[in-house]
């Protein structure tokens, strides 16, 4: 079983969801996101980290500003492995996440990224913009690796294409909950409540997450309420550093615990 599976099944024996936190690596500069993640790690039960492009296409203003100062700041894809292996030795157990574009690992060679994940203890890689018909050989070596592969499904997303995204992936399914890009919103929409329970129809084997627009403690209790294993929160703490820069590690601990508290049902 992988950290990822584990910690879903330890948080349901205790009737909790996922609090499943993103960052941008190399944000505000790569010495700097090595301690704000670690500070993230200890309030979430997954960690997301996304490395930065130069094309992220998936993400709102609040991640593309982080990602442009991750990448004003000299950081690469080495860093990122880096910072991840860092987080290990400084003690976070928790399962952690690569969120990335396909030209990232393309560029790096898809067997040597996969293996540099699985060396620095990178439990879960999702790429966003890979289609499901073309993940065939990168999803083997990621089995090849115990590195599990995670899958977006979409308000859009066809049974015959779930069904296609759920023979491949592993560790968790990620429901983006509202068509667009990411980023934090005021209200949770009814279409997100709507869409995760419509997912679940057919996610039974694997956990689902749900993100895009998720900000606080009432808007992930109404996700895990609705029936998802995990709420993914990742705007929301990104604007944290955009305000505070290194120093946001107080104010990112005490968000996440008050996100975390919406995660506990009865």
């Amino acid at each position: 079983m992988s950290r990822i599976a584990e910690k879903f099944a330890e948080l349901k024996q205790r009737n909790e969801g996922a609090l499943i936190g993103y960052l941008t690596l190399g944000d505000p500069t790569p010495q700097a996101s090595a301690r704000l993640a670690t500070c993230l790690a200890e309030s979430v039960d997954i960690l997301e980290l996304g490395i930065p492009f130069s094309d992220p296409i998936a993400d709102g203003p609040t991640i593309q500003g982080a990602i442009d100062r991750a990448l004003r700041a000299g950081t690469n894809t080495d860093d990122c492995f880096e910072i991840a292996a860092r987080l290990r030795r400084d003690g976070v157990e928790i399962p952690l996440v690569f969120m990335t574009y396909y030209n990232i690992v393309l560029q790096y060679g898809e067997e040597r990224f996969v293996a540099k994940c699985s060396e620095v203890g990178v439990d879960g890689l999702l790429v966003s913009d890979l289609p499901v018909e073309e993940a065939s050989h990168l999803v083997k070596i990621c089995r090849k690796y115990g590195v599990d592969t995670i899958f977006l499904i979409a308000p859009t997303t066809t049974e015959e294409r779930i069904n296609k995204i759920l023979k491949k992936a592993s560790g968790f399914i990620y429901l983006v909950s509202l068509l667009g890009t990411t980023g934090a919103r005021e209200k949770l929409s009814e279409v997100t409540i709507e869409k995760t329970k419509w997912a679940l129809q057919y996610v039974k084997n694997l956990p689902l997450a749900v993100g895009f627009g998720i900000s606080k403690p009432e808007h992930v209790r109404a996700v895990i309420e609705a029936g998802a294993s995990g709420a993914v929160v990742g705007s929301a703490f990104v604007k944290i550093i955009e305000e505070k820069g290194a120093d946001a590690c107080d104010e990112l601990r005490s968000f996440a615990a008050r996100l975390k508290s919406g995660t506990k049902l009865g």
